[in-house]
């Protein structure tokens, strides 16, 4: 028997934010980032707090990929605060540092249940709906992918005012950070009807709006589309789970720094290829794994089926290359500014291993072997 359940109530949509001056709150903690604060946007959630006079407190110590340290503060400010709410905003830096901290404290103290509310500031991670985290832990380099139902937020706020001002580099970092949220949620072995449902229209919305949000921050519409794109393909990957790409693709944010989207986005294409069995010098055979059929429609959705099924997984790989080229994103880890070869390829043999180990790997549609990991991780160099 299976089970689909959303319980996080998502307000989206022009004045969305309104939604915190009816909170029934004398207190809230807020999760953040300095550059959210001192970059203007905290304005839109302090104001409406204000309005309703509900008191704040600001934990800014937020880092890309949160250590386990920062997590550790973050516990120690809230149990001093005993706020009513915690309230991410930002990220999925921030965002993961909420969940942490709100799952570490009421361990902590069982009497202490906050709710949490995740506004992100990115169209990408779609953490705003999900009960996923992961943590990294410096001393041994690595990251640690945690999910817990207590970790899923009682509310998420979607508002495209947050997200008019993202640069274009991290504009197409997090849109393919969508776009694979979406795919490998639509081949999961744990797929069903209703998360590919959501994993089809994130798809949808990606091919018709990604290039136009990325061209333009004023292209209001295309903003707010990929912000809602971002989120339904969090309810998909909530569901369905991911796959090795991700498994992969943290441990190149862990070892690298490569941000999370652009790692995503680099191991996409050779990803489909395993995962399909379909490389450049395939020919038509009589049978191909069952995710073939499910890549197939992803690329009539995208609008690039072709005469069969080898062309036509070719055809996305072809695409997303396009769209990544068309984003000013590089293609291969070696395009990555700031990442030595001979340290990568000393490094290779470890993320494997821990690859392997990742939980989002044991849902992927073809199951890897160690040498295999290796070699994608010598292709993508």
């Amino acid at each position: 028997m299976k089970n689909f359940d959303v319980k996080t109530k998502i307000y989206f949509g022009e004045n969305s934010l309104s939604r915190l001056k009816e909170l029934n709150a004398d207190k809230v903690f807020i999760v953040t980032d300095p550059f959210v604060v001192s970059g203007g946007l905290f304005q839109y959630i302090e104001s409406p707090l204000l309005d309703a006079g509900i008191k704040y407190t600001l934990f800014c110590d937020i880092v890309p990929d949160p250590p386990i340290e920062k997590v550790i503060k973050g516990v120690s400010a809230v149990l001093e605060e005993k706020a009513e709410y915690i309230i991410a905003i930002g990220g999925g830096s921030a965002m993961d540092t909420a969940k942490a901290v709100r799952k570490f404290a009421g361990q902590i103290d069982k009497n202490y249940h906050p709710k949490l509310i995740c506004i992100p500031t990115t169209s990408g991670t779609g953490s705003e709906v999900t009960s996923f985290a992961v943590i990294s832990d410096e001393k041994n380099n690595t990251k640690i992918p945690l999910s817990s139902p207590d970790m899923l937020p009682e509310e998420a706020i979607l508002d495209e005012v947050l997200v008019k001002s993202v640069p274009k580099s991290i504009t197409a970092d997090t849109g393919m950070d969508v776009l694979t949220h979406a795919i490998e949620a639509y081949v999961s072995i744990n797929n069903n009807e209703f998360s590919g449902a959501l994993a089809e229209k994130a798809v949808e919305i990606c091919g018709q709006f990604l290039l136009r949000s990325y061209a333009d921050n004023n292209d209001t519409h295309a903003r707010r589309k990929v912000h809602i794109a971002s989120c339904l393909a969090g309810l998909a990957f909530n569901s369905a789970s991911l796959g090795l790409n991700h498994g992969m693709a943290h441990q190149l944010g862990a070892k690298f720094h490569i941000p999370h989207g652009r790692a995503n986005a680099i191991l996409l294409p050779y990803i489909i290829e395993y995962n399909s069995d379909i490389r450049s010098s395939t020919k038509s055979q009589k049978e191909y794994r069952s995710c073939v059929r499910k890549y197939c429609n992803i690329a009539r959705i995208l609008g690039v089926s072709n005469l069969n099924e080898v062309t036509t997984v070719r055809a996305i790989v072809s695409y997303i290359q396009f769209m990544m080229q068309e984003m000013n994103m590089p293609l291969k880890v070696s395009q990555v500014i700031g990442i030595d070869e001979k340290e990568y390829f000393a490094s290779i043999d470890q993320m494997a291993e821990d690859a392997l180990k990742d939980t989002c790997t044991l849902t992927n549609p073809r199951v890897p072997t160690k040498e295999e990991i290796v070699e994608l991780y010598k292709k993508i160099w």
